[in-house]
């Protein structure tokens, strides 16, 4: 495969893929729907001017009848008079009268019967165009349903697209939190060893930790000769330590 038809088909694979997400199967219905409506319309309309045309057809043939019908009276009302030329002459405009107005009928006919094949094609195409709209209107609400059924699986589930931001910004300020927690006990541990300096000058320096220390075991050693001070010579207990008839065990151990 050449490289251009790769290209090509890669671009109309993309394409087709944008569609599919852009297209919203209710508004093609509904598009659709628009466009037999206007085809219905279409066909009414044919229908009106089919029926007016007949009609006009019609009254044209009223009026030759009409006329025909006068030359006849006239072509008696000469010939009764003597006139047999102004007779004939009548007589012969009514002929001619009479084969327009047979063609006329003709014409109505064809017409009528293309009213009545219009007339039928209307009827049909308007069942098939309310058919289609309830059709329609089923699929749209069926659409819409599963459509909102599924945005809210997304969300419980957390597999949207809004969700899954939701989750990221969740995880990454958690991330931060124990980062910085970490980052906070780290730094005092720095500070209790000495290892940092506390810029506040709260900081105990490792003199004061070793003064610090020499006194607490000073006052260790001063109640342990204290508590020697208080044992009987027969190196017992002291009086005040030992334990009463009603004693716990773990003081008469």
């Amino acid at each position: 495969m050449s490289l251009g038809r790769r290209l090509s088909l890669i671009f109309k694979a993309k394409a087709s893929r944008a569609l599919d997400r852009a297209e919203d199967p209710r508004e093609t219905l509904d598009y659709s729907y628009q466009r037999q409506m206007e085809m219905l319309q279409q066909v009414r309309r044919g229908l009106a001017d089919v029926a007016t045309s007949r009609k006009r057809v019609e009254l044209q043939s009223q009026q030759v009848d009409a006329t025909a019908a006068k030359l006849q009276h006239q072509a008696a009302a000469a010939l009764a008079a003597g006139r047999e030329d102004l007779a004939r002459e009548a007589l012969t405009r009514r002929s001619a009268l009479q084969q327009q107005s047979a063609d006329l009928a003709q014409q109505q006919d064809s017409l009528q019967a293309e009213q009545d094949k219009l007339d039928v094609a209307a009827q049909r195409l308007q069942t098939k165009v309310e058919a289609f709209r309830i059709r329609k209107e089923t699929i749209k609400a069926s659409y819409t349903a599963a459509e909102a059924q599924t945005r809210v699986g997304e969300a419980v589930s957390g597999i949207s697209e809004e969700m899954s931001d939701v989750g990221l910004a969740m995880q990454r300020a958690e991330d931060k939190t124990a980062q910085l927690q970490a980052r906070a006990g780290a730094i005092d541990e720095l500070l209790a060893s000495g290892a940092l300096e506390d810029a506040t000058g709260s900081t105990k320096d490792d003199i004061q930790v070793e003064l610090e220390r020499m006194s607490s075991s000073s006052t260790v050693e001063a109640e342990l000769a204290r508590l020697k001070s208080a044992l009987p010579a027969g190196g017992g207990q002291p009086a005040a330590l030992a334990p009463g008839p009603t004693a716990p065990k773990e003081l008469r151990s």
